[in-house]
């Protein structure tokens, strides 16, 4: 839609009031940076082309924006879309404005221009202001406004005797008791031609409280030579920026409710008190309960349960699953109507197979359990193999490192390994084997073959008698040395 409009987001700045080492924009609302959602409000109302005014911790912003954008992030469409520009000394918004500009590409014909701390902004509220532009014929410039009862800390919006608005006066430049009382404030979008920013940039003096180049001097500078400003009147409640953890909380809050009316839109039952971060995909029918916690790049399939206070980051959980609750998955698969939990812990790279059971109290790592195997209680699979309608009983433990490497553990199909048994890697049970409890393996078992390796029990008939009255003895004469 505005494949010649190119956007400037404002991200420079330090944010001295998140008292904080990490740069501002960094800081994470609903599992996203806060630059993340100005970036894409711009890419998905159409702009061609994102130029992203850094400063402040400028490599790791940097390193952001080329993960979540570049050709592996979050849409490969949107790869080499956006760049940065850097804003060298923080002298105001005007100049952070300039050196945006100075990135902006010679073929492109308008500038939506706005700030990088504004999380709620979605694709349509900046849309809207790069419209006015078509839409009112005669303004040379288009800009945002809101109007709330009170709007103290913002610039508010000073219209002449016949409506037009000729400047935005920040808060602490404000004249009198009546300026003070408007209502109509700047929340910080703005869209011009490119020709009209190098101007009205160009003009900026550092004449304010705060020696800094103001960008809503730009309003005064239109209204000066005689331009027409347009006001697009626009949605409050999306419009605050962030400045310190408060607000980011605020922001938070505010956008995990927006998350989770939408999936619950879509056909989701999630239970208040569920946390689904942004970019998190579930399918029709699902449930999530209370205190579970979805983030990262989860998919849930459909008809699945994620039961009370599970945590799922980077996970795939496919249709039909259960997961019961307190189970944790960290970058890893649970595949169609596999069980897991409750208190199961799938560490990176496991995969759990269609049918599979994962239950109580058993840990996996970069192991991957085959249709309708079972490791059902008190177990670490690490490293490991398991194949189909193997059986893994409890207290089982994959012997997967031996102090400087990581090794491997093999269970073939329909595989039976007895509880407490310790399998050292590398180590292969064949198909169909057999692993008596309490067994040590450590050489290859064969396919259908036993292995058992336990010490002969032996039984001394009335000796626990004996036994217990030394043992009394002992703890008697100990008494009396006290």
């Amino acid at each position: 839609m505005f494949e010649k409009t190119t956007a400037v987001i404002l991200a420079a700045g330090q944010g001295t009031r998140m008292k904080s080492g990490l740069p501002k924009v960094l800081h994470p609302v609903a599992g996203k940076p806060l630059v993340h959602y100005a970036v894409r409000a711009a890419l998905e109302a159409g702009c061609g082309e994102v130029v992203v005014v850094v400063g402040h911790g400028r490599e790791a912003v940097e390193a952001y924006l080329a993960k979540a954008f570049g050709a592996s992030g979050e849409k490969p469409e949107w790869a080499g879309r956006v760049k940065t520009a850097v804003q060298t000394e923080q002298r105001g918004t005007g100049d952070a404005a300039k050196a945006g500009l100075s990135g902006v590409r010679a073929e492109a014909e308008r500038v939506l221009l706005f700030y990088g701390d504004v999380p709620m902004l979605a694709a349509d509220d900046v849309a809207a202001v790069a419209r006015a532009l078509d839409e009112d014929g005669a303004a040379t410039l288009a800009i945002a406004t809101c109007t709330t009862e009170d709007p103290f800390g913002y610039g508010r919006v000073i219209r002449d005797a016949r409506g037009q608005v000729v400047e935005i006066r920040e808060q602490r430049d404000l004249k009198s008791d009546l300026e003070r009382a408007i209502k109509e404030w700047n929340p910080g979008i703005y869209a011009a031609t490119r020709r009209f920013f190098e101007d009205a940039l160009a003009s900026l003096e550092p004449n304010n409280a705060q020696g800094e180049y103001y960008l809503t001097d730009i309003v005064r500078f239109a209204a000066g030579r005689g331009d027409r400003v347009a006001a697009v009147p626009s949605n409050p409640d999306v419009m605050d920026g962030v400045n310190d953890r408060a607000q980011l909380a605020l922001a938070d809050r505010a956008m995990c409710e927006r998350i989770l009316k939408r999936h619950r839109l879509s056909g989701i039952t999630i239970r208040d008190g569920a946390r689904v971060e942004d970019g998190v995909e579930i399918g029709a029918d699902a449930v999530v309960e209370s205190f579970a916690v979805l983030r990262g790049r989860t998919r849930v399939g459909a008809g699945a349960v994620v039961d009370v206070g599970c945590v799922l980051t980077n996970a795939d959980v496919g249709e039909g699953v259960a997961l019961k609750p307190y189970s944790v998955v960290t970058d890893s698969v649970v595949r169609a109507r596999a069980q897991v939990g409750p208190f199961s812990h799938l560490r990176p790279e496991s995969d759990v197979g269609e049918e599979a059971h994962v239950g109580n109290f058993v840990e996996t790592k970069k192991t991957k359990l085959d249709r309708g195997a079972k490791a059902n209680h008190l177990a670490y699979l690490g490293d490991g193999f398991v194949g189909e309608g193997a059986n893994v009983g409890a207290g089982t433990i994959f012997c997967n490192y031996d102090g400087f490497q990581k090794h491997v553990t093999r269970i073939g199909k329909g595989a039976f390994i007895g509880s407490d048994s310790q399998l050292v890697a590398p180590v292969t049970i064949g198909d169909g084997a057999y692993v008596g409890t309490g067994t040590t393996v450590t050489k290859d078992v064969p396919a259908d073959a036993l292995a058992i390796g336990r010490a002969k029990q032996e039984n001394k008939e009335g000796y626990a008698a004996r036994l217990r009255g030394r043992l009394k003895a002992q703890k008697e004469a100990a008494a009396q040395k006290k």
